[in-house]
């Protein structure tokens, strides 16, 4: 198959709100790939390349632009030999020997694949091909049940993984996953309520769980032998040799849990998200580390106990199997409850503690792994500036032609001027998209091929969950999971938020 077909299907996927129109798209493109492109194009639709990350800059790929060839000529298996030899680069002399690769690949690519490989490469490929459409539109590509793909999909850790057996056998070829000691299950995911009375009415009676600003990881364990996975099913085991020594010292021969692991100050309070990062750097210096920053594992769930899945149990008889076995100290602080009071006293207490929130859990669902379904609901304070756009950068796939990506900047009453505190696209709908382009476009005073610089005067409310140190920005400072509210026409610029309050508050994030 071409990658010109590839690049168009998610063109028309990202065209589109519907769900249905999206899996119909996907499903027609999944039945014309030969088995051995499955793996490659259920990546690429997905935002992802089969390698995971290439370690390629975003100056490197722009620096590899040329001309843009004039019919799609590039087969998607090409595409992967490239990207394959790209991550095997190494040494001396392995920046220029990339951007010869990538130019060589350029040379031969249409403008709108140059674009899709861009923003595929700079993890910038935003079109709404999330994984539940792509789990419907292979399980109507194939015939196979969507709730064995999904199955599947969430014990093989990836849809990658069984997107080829599927195609090549059809549900046969589904028969080898299953829950597997050392082979990471996708974590469950949640959905966003809006307070606890939100999440109770939406349950009843739930389990209520503090929620951790930590590194979520799945322990495995078989005898003596212990791994540690994280998120994206990445072993780091070596990084954390603690928790690896925590698990091993369970009383239970085989198991697979479920929870968070963070890095705790003095106080017992959590330290901020990024400094707990630091025990999973590149290069880590582990004993030195240990030392300053220990970790602690937080369990909160159990999928696979004394040789036996527990995947498909209830919440609640999985939480009670796993206090069964994990120390209280090491078990996350729970309430089961249908009172909104004794929630909100709950997340209080949470909050007090310096923690982000809570989890609401349905006291009868089973591990839906890699789902974001209504099953866990996430109750967080998030935290609200008002600041001022510097730049917007134009939107591509249905964002094309709008400008969406926002730089956001704090008025800086030292040095004058605005300090930027990164960027953002979330929270904006169709509408605000429509309304800040054009108050944007009146407002420009310089601009490049994907960036347009403003006049510093239309100031939004911005939600964010953190404030972190960031050697991107001249500032030092960025917004974690920033999102827009609603714009704030009512303010002047002299009215948002100054650069030294945004410092005040990342000194005092976790008092």
């Amino acid at each position: 198959m071409l990658l010109s077909a590839i690049v168009d299907t998610s063109r028309r996927i990202a065209a589109t709100t519907k769900r249905l129109e999206k899996a119909d798209l996907l499903a027609a493109l999944l039945k014309r790939l030969h088995p051995e492109e499955a793996e490659i194009a259920v990546a690429y639709l997905s935002g992802v390349t089969r390698q995971g990350r290439i370690g390629i800059g975003y100056a490197t790929l722009r620096n590899a632009g040329a001309p843009p060839a004039e019919h799609p000529t590039i087969e998607l298996l090409e595409v992967d030999r490239v990207l394959s030899r790209l991550l095997e680069v190494k040494g001396s002399g392995a920046g220029q020997a990339k951007r010869e690769l990538l130019c060589g690949l350029f040379e031969r690519a249409t403008y709108d694949e140059q674009e899709f490989l861009i923003r595929l490469l700079g993890g910038e490929l935003r079109q709404g091909a999330l994984e539940g459409v792509m789990l419907d539109a292979l399980a109507q590509a194939t015939g196979i049940s969507a709730l064995k793909i999904r199955r599947a999909a969430m014990l093989a850790g990836s849809i990658q993984a069984i997107a080829r057996p599927a195609i090549e056998q059809g549900e046969p070829g589904l028969s080898q996953f299953d829950i597997q000691l050392f082979r990471p299950v996708q974590p469950m995911l949640a959905q966003t309520a809006e307070d606890v009375t939100e999440a109770l009415d939406e349950l009843g009676e739930a389990a209520l769980e503090y929620k951790f600003d930590g590194a979520r990881v799945q322990a495995h364990k078989s005898g003596d032998d212990v791994r540690i996975f994280s998120r994206g099913s990445n072993d780091v085991s070596a990084a954390v040799p603690e928790v690896v020594q925590a698990v091993r010292s369970l009383p239970a021969d085989n198991l697979i849990l479920d929870g968070e692991v963070l890095s705790l100050d003095a106080q017992g309070r959590p330290q901020p998200f990024q400094v707990s990062m630091r025990r999973f750097g590149r290069k880590l210096d582990v004993d030195r580390l240990l030392a300053e920053l220990p970790m602690t594992p937080f369990w909160f769930d159990a999928l696979y106990l004394h040789g036996q899945p527990v995947i498909d149990e209830p919440q609640a008889k999985r939480f009670v199997a796993l206090t069964g076995i994990v120390p209280a100290a090491n078990i996350v602080p729970h309430l089961t409850t249908a009172s909104p009071d004794q929630a909100k006293d709950f997340l209080a207490q949470a909050l007090r503690q310096g923690h982000e929130g809570l989890m609401a859990k349905a006291l009868n669902a089973a591990y839906a792994a890699g789902a974001r379904g209504q099953s866990w609901l996430k109750i967080k304070q998030a935290r609200t500036l008002d600041l001022v756009i510097l730049a917007a950068e134009w939107g591509n796939g249905r964002r094309r032609g709008w400008l969406s990506n926002l730089h956001l900047g704090a008025r800086d009453t030292v040095k004058g001027g605005f300090a930027m505190l990164g960027r953002t696209f979330k929270g904006l709908t169709d509408q605000m998209l429509v309304w800040q382009t054009q108050e944007l476009l009146k407002l420009e005073v310089a601009r490049d091929s994907y960036t347009v610089y403003v006049e510093p005067k239309l100031v939004a409310e911005i939600a964010f969950n953190e404030i972190q140190v960031s050697p991107r920005y001249e500032s030092g400072l960025a917004l974690r999971f920033a999102r827009v509210k609603r714009y704030r026409p009512d303010k002047s610029p002299e009215e948002s938020d100054t650069f030294q309050t945004v410092q005040h508050l990342a000194g005092n994030q976790n008092p």
